[in-house]
């Protein structure tokens, strides 16, 4: 049993033959019962109607809320506890879903499809700041990530839920998911798949969702692992005044020396508010875990304190 999410915003050209293809898929993979949900994120087209009619349930966002936001919908609409996430734009394989939810079988977490293929290729504007978010996104997790945004995944319904709160509204919703189950320690599998050209026209634009996907991934640092937020800050510190100081014995400006010792100083402090915010962090986990030991010891009942108030014939 599964769940297909995809969300749409003037996809009238692709949805239908999206939609299809996923029911031709799991009716070919005999997965058993599914349900496809797509998600009319405001279109000022027929994507609504045309997913309508290929055999879709529809849910209607009345304006454009975004992509991550559409998911969230979908996802908590779904009537199945396995989810799978695609795009309208038939840039994804579909036919790979059942792949993915047989790796999932084996003990994953969080199945996702590694994009491969001409048309996933960087362009020479895209691949400095993918880049960058690739460097700050393995930094934060800790580990190699193939692929930080993919769009085709399969996961648990109620783990996604348990972490819409720290997740991005917009295209940098898959990015955010993928953070908070690896900063979690889930399981996370990779699986290789080709990656075509699509329908339609991108909605998205990189400098305003790249800005949106470091906001993200600098809060789920700082709410999962502080210390790594500030250590990296502190090291970018550290690495400039060792440059300050190398100019000024180069060039012998003083000013250098003064500019060195300073980012020192701020590389110290800064380490030691990333010892802080650890600090509370724990201080804040444990409150937070003696209030549910107390809530809970007050929704028992105090058995020793009735048997005191029964008659002593009632006892027994």
């Amino acid at each position: 049993m599964i769940s297909v999410v995809i969300p749409a915003f003037n996809e009238g050209d692709s949805i239908g033959l999206t939609v299809s293809r996923v029911r031709e898929v799991m009716e070919q993979a005999e997965i058993g019962e599914f349900e496809i949900l797509v998600v009319d994120d405001g279109s000022r087209d027929q994507t609504g109607a045309v997913a309508t009619r290929a055999g879709a349930t529809l849910i209607s966002n009345p304006h454009n809320l975004g992509y991550g936001r559409s998911l969230k919908r979908g996802i908590s609409a779904a009537q199945y506890d396995i989810i799978a996430i695609t795009d309208a734009d038939m840039t994804y394989p579909i036919e790979r879903i059942p792949e993915l939810l047989a790796e999932y079988h084996r003990g994953f977490d969080m199945v996702v499809g590694q994009r491969q293929h001409e048309y996933y290729r960087d362009s020479a504007l895209k691949r400095p700041m993918r880049r960058i978010l690739k460097f700050l996104v393995e930094y934060a997790a800790g580990r190699k990530i193939p692929d930080i945004n993919s769009g085709l995944r399969v996961f648990d319904r109620n783990t996604t839920i348990a972490y819409f709160n720290h997740t991005c509204d917009t295209f940098s919703f898959t990015t955010s998911l993928t953070l908070a189950y690896m900063m979690n320690g889930r399981f996370v599998g990779y699986l290789p798949i080709e990656y075509h050209e699509r329908v339609g026209q991108s909605k998205v634009r990189l400098f305003r969702d790249s800005l949106r996907t470091l906001q993200y991934i600098v809060e789920a640092l700082v709410y999962f692992n502080p210390l790594k937020a500030f250590l990296l800050l502190s090291a970018i510190l550290g690495a400039g005044a060792m440059l300050s100081f190398g100019l000024g014995a180069v060039i012998k400006i003083n000013a250098f020396y003064y500019f060195g010792v300073g980012g020192l100083m701020l590389a110290v402090l800064t380490m030691c508010m990333g010892f802080l915010a650890v600090l509370l962090k724990q201080i804040m986990l444990q409150s937070g875990g003696e209030a549910l030991n107390k809530s809970r010891s007050q929704a028992k009942p105090d058995v020793r304190k009735k048997k005191a108030d029964l008659p002593n014939g009632a006892r027994t």
